[in-house]
């Protein structure tokens, strides 16, 4: 059977050509890593440390398709905790090397070091005292052996058969580029909530930001009776506060006990029962599922799915109802 990737422009693929294709490139990538990863020592090192100290910003560049993967690394540490931009290098040339201080880390990705876009930038950097990372596949190569720090990440094989299209090359590179970023968010303690301040807008800014007090009901909008009010009281608070359930409080506002639709469903099976003469507290849930408000909403979206509930009242640290919410106010929300 003839190699797939070396079959002719005009010879039909057999049916089974994509996938092993598709192997195929998957098997020479992954050699690829695992030979940067058996590579990767002190330089790297020496790199997180030059940028972890940077008094500006770590600075991205490359030409093509490594100024592809450079973009992408400049946003995968501006969204860690290490600011950080993109600047083409062709522009540089024309005015925007200004952008670039003197505090700054400048990370050049050129796979053969001798993009000439970006070793026309190097006297200018030199002159304002720059720290240089550079990160290419030859060591030998000029913007290699001008770099203050250079990272090897040369690849056994591209996985383009004609050994034309970075392929293998670009992977590594932005795997590398992911390793800086996760060695510097360690070294900088960053954490989730860190995160979410730079990912404020859309699903992920809303699971990390979000807080119960800012999707519950509160104030008047709580939904409460007391524990001797009647089932006919109680039904009568759910349907004017609207959320499907009512708290039973105390004379301190203390949570006694639940009341939903569905306990309303269970109750109403019950033959004996008179919902005008029932006291709430006889037909309640007890030590219902509660939540701080001080708790995530995403946290509010997980015990609803696993508890099969549809509703939850919030707690003070003294056991008060300070508020309620149900599914629809997550979904509201777009925590779920």
């Amino acid at each position: 059977m003839p190699d797939p990737a070396t079959q002719s422009p005009g010879s039909a693929p057999s049916p089974t050509a994509f996938a092993e294709n598709g192997r195929r490139v998957i098997r020479i990538e992954m050699d690829a890593l695992q030979a940067v990863h058996d590579r990767l020592d002190g330089a790297f090192s020496q790199a997180c440390e030059r940028m972890l100290a940077c008094a500006g910003r770590v600075v991205c560049t490359g030409m093509g398709k490594s100024g592809h993967i450079a973009r992408k690394i400049a946003a995968t540490l501006a969204s860690t905790g290490t600011p950080a931009f993109y600047v083409h290098p062709g522009e540089a040339g024309h005015g925007d090397l200004g952008m670039i201080t003197d505090a700054d880390v400048v990370l050049a990705l050129s796979y053969s070091g001798e993009s000439d876009e970006i070793l026309m930038l190097l006297p200018g950097l030199r002159r304002q005292g720059n720290v240089l990372v550079a990160m290419t596949g030859r060591p030998q190569s000029s913007l290699a052996r001008e770099a203050d720090v250079h990272l090897d990440v040369s690849v056994p094989a591209e996985a383009c058969p004609l050994s034309l299209a970075p392929t293998s090359s670009t992977t590594a590179s932005l795997a590398v580029g992911d390793a800086l970023a996760v060695a510097l968010l360690n070294a900088r303690g960053f954490t989730a909530d860190d995160f979410a301040r730079s990912h404020p807008a859309g699903a992920l800014g809303r699971r990390l930001l979000l807080h119960i007090r800012d999707v519950m009901h509160g104030g008047d909008e709580v939904p409460r009776v007391d524990g001797d009010a009647t089932l006919a009281e109680a039904l009568l608070e759910i349907s004017r506060k609207r959320l499907g359930l009512t708290s039973v409080v105390d004379a301190d506002g203390r949570l006694l006990g639940l009341f939903t639709d569905g306990d309303l469903r269970r109750t109403l099976a019950d033959e004996s029962v008179d919902v005008r003469t029932t006291r709430i507290a006889d037909v309640m849930t007890r030590s219902p599922v509660t939540i701080g408000s001080d708790a995530l909403a995403v946290e509010a979206a997980r015990l609803m799915e696993t508890r099969k509930i549809n509703g939850l009242l919030v707690l003070d640290a003294d056991g008060r109802v300070v508020g309620a919410l149900n599914i629809h106010d997550l979904l509201r929300a777009r925590v779920v």
